[in-house]
């Protein structure tokens, strides 16, 4: 089929074709091509129900069905010809249909429009992404819950404003990207549940006068129900901008871990060990292992965020029901999903390979005067001090930690009571990171025990 083609789908009016520059901005073929295997799955259903409903004989119906099919072969084998002159996916597809099976083709847009056809394509793809990145995240927890198991007691520093704060465990740590993607796993399923509604049928925007039936249709498609209001459901691409906002929010979390993979494996942290896999090394430094794939990872949360701005932007100022704007609907989604996955996938690998150095972890987790909350709280439980004046004892005790060139810990009982007189040697076993971590037993906390219970939590969660 050429772009030659004298069958110009859309009729008379047209007949002579628009010219080299209409044909290229008005042509949507170039990426809904895409949605090929879903716009073949909807005409089918469509077919399928116009002969149950007696709207097409049986023959012409089984004659498009089987027609369909093997236009689909075509595609993915990749001998199927495009043309930009049939502008879209649809258009392709139904001309190749009619070179096919003949006259039959010709009853399959019967109580349909391109502006159904395109919503209902357009969820199908979208639903079928969404289902892509409910798996890529279930298989990334898993890394991490893997991460967390191994490392359940072991400790490091915690951090507030990339200053050290008190000692977490390396379990702890992994454990709260657990929690942050078991958020993205929440909201893509309900934004999935939530967009489950079929417009095939809605027709133009009016619905339609044939005697069709729109639960059959939606329930050989997998939809819950079809959409209720025929205006919405041609206009609404609420699902897309669902997924783009699901996806953005999943890679900031993405580009969040990303940072701390670079900082950590930085020589001046050492925190983790990456492997060769998803490092380079430098064109001209020899001794650099570049962590790229962190750091595309980290950038690729700017081209979702822009898909969402985008289509956003393309659907504020429309008004009811179908413009040709929302063909501008398409590139940017396929583009954000396109990289969430990729972004998902890295992830993965380099959670999968990387190993923590627990060493390094460990004589981190001690510096930075991290045990002074614990001694703060110490001061409280046992002497009866306002935390107030427990907090303004303990950092006189890191000031003259300080001075003395030290870690607290290592100041003498001696120096402790100069500061305050009550303080006895039982301080000592709460000053040490294993001891701190231990202790922080609340529901959530960093404790080795709770990890371990948030990890068999999860656990469960995924089985």
């Amino acid at each position: 089929m050429s772009d030659k083609s004298s069958n110009q789908m859309w009729g008379g009016r047209f007949a002579a074709g628009p010219d080299a520059i209409m044909e290229a901005i008005n042509a949507s073929i170039g990426f809904d091509q895409r949605m090929a295997a879903q716009d073949i799955a909807g005409s089918r259903a469509h077919a399928a129900m116009l002969a149950a409903t007696g709207i097409v004989s049986d023959s012409d119906a089984a004659a498009i069905r089987e027609g369909l099919l093997t236009v689909l072969s075509e595609i993915e084998s990749g001998s199927f010809q495009f043309s930009t002159a049939l502008e879209d996916i649809h258009m392709n597809v139904e001309a190749r249909l009619k070179e096919i099976i003949g006259e039959p083709a010709g009853r399959l847009h019967t109580a349909r429009s391109r502006n159904d056809q395109v919503a209902t394509d357009f969820k199908l793809w979208v639903r079928d992404q969404m289902d892509a990145a409910i798996a890529g995240i279930e298989a990334l927890i898993r890394a991490l819950l893997t991460q967390a198991e191994a490392g359940a007691d072991w400790v490091m520093p915690g951090f507030t404003h990339l200053q050290t704060a008190q000692p977490v465990t390396w379990g702890h740590h992994m454990m709260a990207y657990v929690e942050m993607l078991g958020r993205d796993l929440s909201r893509f399923r309900d934004a999935r549940a939530r967009m489950n509604e079929c417009p095939l049928g809605s027709a133009a925007l009016a619905g339609t006068s044939f005697p069709i039936d729109r639960h059959m249709t939606a329930a050989a498609l997998g939809f819950d129900r079809p959409t209720a209001n025929s205006l919405d459901a041609v206009a609404d691409r609420d699902f897309a901008l669902d997924f783009l906002s699901c996806a953005s929010i999943c890679a900031m979390h993405l580009s969040r871990f990303a940072e701390e993979l670079v900082i950590w494996s930085s020589v001046q942290f050492r925190f983790v060990a990456m492997s060769d896999k998803w490092s380079t090394g430098s064109s001209i430094m020899p001794q650099k292992r570049n962590p790229d794939a962190a750091e595309l990872i980290r950038a690729k949360i700017g081209r979702i965020f822009g898909a969402n701005v985008a289509l956003m932007t393309v659907m504020k100022g429309l008004p009811l029901a179908y413009s040709k704007d929302m063909q501008e609907d398409k590139e940017q989604v396929f583009d954000a999903a396109d990289n969430l996955m990729l972004a998902l996938a890295a992830m993965t690998g380099m959670v999968s390979d990387m190993s923590a150095r627990q060493d390094n972890l460990a004589a981190a987790a001690g510096s930075g005067f991290s045990t002074a909350t614990d001694l703060a709280d110490w001061l409280v439980r046992e002497l009866n001090l306002p935390f107030r004046d427990a907090h303004h004892v303990t950092g006189s005790l890191v000031a003259m930690a300080e001075g003395k060139g030290c870690d607290l810990p290592e100041l003498t009982l001696a120096d402790m009571q100069s500061v305050h007189a009550e303080i006895t040697d039982a301080v000592f076993g709460v000053l040490g990171v294993d001891n701190s971590v231990a202790s922080r037993m609340s529901y959530g906390g960093t404790a080795p025990a709770q990890v371990r219970a948030q990890i068999t939590r999860w656990k469960e969660i995924l089985a």
